[in-house]
């Protein structure tokens, strides 16, 4: 169930929450929401997610365009293979970022939700001007009934796995490693966009998908799996993300060439895996060279 602000019905009050942007719902999160499971056996009550959109950080920094891990169906669809029940997805404005921490807590976490555990990271600040941390979540508990449960960080070759991480491996082709800390392999999802039809000249079928806020993976040739919104089986295929050095073109691609399938997919949405970093983009002079 999805809630666009912390106005929510009664039967999910009294819940376990679990703040933060959660994007990549990497393996770090998933330690995380397997605590939230044990407290909800416990507790016999629901597990809900909060969430904010944009991500604060996209909003205070207008610049900060590829950014994002996944989009919010993608987030979606991993908080319920955690069993997560609800998700308030709160809208990040101007008068929201200037909510008092204090008010943030009794009013939003307590009054309004009457939360009863509250799982935040170690490093979590929020409030106006970020002025509430841990130790202001701590002085609450008694006074707002909950539990506050901070988690330690996932470290692997004693680096801490976060979201953070992922994005600088996915930026320097370290797919495979990324991939392990997603715990599958990472998706695009986009609509299908009328290209330059030029793959078409050189035999194939291509197609180019806007890839919005997602971060930029490094620039190259990957092997992909395509799934369609329409089919249930996956397509293998080669893609090209960077910013089409053979063409001149500077606007960053995302060029996908799908293996034995000649169907007009123009306008569909689909998502793009990406199996393995393969090459850097490199200039090829002409198409026939290409």
């Amino acid at each position: 169930k999805i809630f666009n602000g912390f106005k929510i019905p009664k039967n999910y009050h009294n819940s376990i929450i679990l703040i933060g942007n959660f994007d990549g719902v990497h393996m770090g999160h998933q330690k995380l929401f397997k605590r939230a499971r044990e407290f909800k056996k416990r507790y016999k009550c629901k597990i809900g997610v909060v969430t904010f959109n944009p991500m604060p950080k996209m909003f205070f920094n207008k610049k900060l365009k590829h950014f994002k891990l996944m989009n919010l169906s993608q987030k979606i669809e991993q908080f319920k293979k955690q069993s997560v029940n609800f998700l308030i997805n709160q809208k990040f404005t101007k008068n929201f970022s200037k909510i008092k921490a204090e008010v943030f807590i009794t009013k939003y976490l307590n009054k309004k939700i009457k939360t009863k555990v509250l799982f935040v990271s170690n490093n979590f600040r929020f409030g106006n001007k970020r002025e509430g941390d841990i130790n202001l979540l701590k002085s609450f508990e008694n006074e707002c009934n909950y539990k506050l449960i901070i988690p330690s960080p996932l470290k692997k070759n004693k680096k801490i796995i976060s979201s953070t991480e992922i994005r600088k491996l996915l930026s320097s082709g370290n797919l495979s490693t990324a991939n392990k800390y997603l715990t599958r392999k990472w998706e695009i999802e986009g609509k299908v966009e009328k290209g330059r039809k030029v793959g078409g000249k050189i035999g194939f079928a291509t197609c180019n998908i806007d890839i919005g806020n997602y971060i930029i993976a490094k620039p190259g040739v990957y092997s992909v799996k395509v799934k369609l919104d329409t089919d249930k089986k996956k397509i293998n295929g080669i893609a090209n993300l960077g910013f089409r050095p053979t063409f001149n073109q500077n606007k960053i691609l995302l060029e996908v060439n799908l293996f034995n399938f000649n169907r007009n997919i123009y306008n569909q949405k689909l998502a793009v895996e990406f199996i393995q970093f393969i090459r850097s983009e490199k200039k090829f002079k002409s198409i026939k060279e290409l």
